[in-house]
């Protein structure tokens, strides 16, 4: 069974920093069988959107909100996903989820870590 998990998430004020950690287990982070690995968000009373991936041969591609403040990473020896988050602002406030597609059409999910960047 492919599980994801969250973490690294939290109250900070705003212009700090925090780094997210997707850990997913009972699927093997390869080039071979990994298609795209993602973060997205959600705020309250809003659409959950993308936030940075990673696709296989085109490589990283982040939302325009957050293009040079947020890095997408990811470590295949660890099966981890990273999303570096600099410079934060309250409207980075969101449940951020990880997503990993798989060859094949298979996605998973995580259960989502909550940012919260107080102004």
């Amino acid at each position: 069974q492919v599980q994801l998990v969250e973490s690294g998430g939290g109250l900070v004020q705003a212009g700090a920093s925090l780094r997210l950690s997707c850990a997913a287990s009972g699927i093997i982070f390869s080039i071979f069988n990994i298609k795209t690995v993602a973060w997205y968000r959600q705020a309250p009373g809003k659409q959950r959107e993308l936030v940075a991936r990673i696709t296989r041969g085109e490589g990283t591609h982040y939302a325009d909100s957050v293009k040079g403040r947020f890095t997408i990473s990811r470590d295949n020896a660890k099966n981890t996903v990273y999303l570096q988050m600099n410079s934060l602002k309250p409207e980075d406030t969101a449940v951020y989820y990880c997503a990993v597609s798989a060859v094949g059409g298979r996605d998973y999910w995580g259960q989502g870590t909550q940012v919260t960047a107080s102004s």
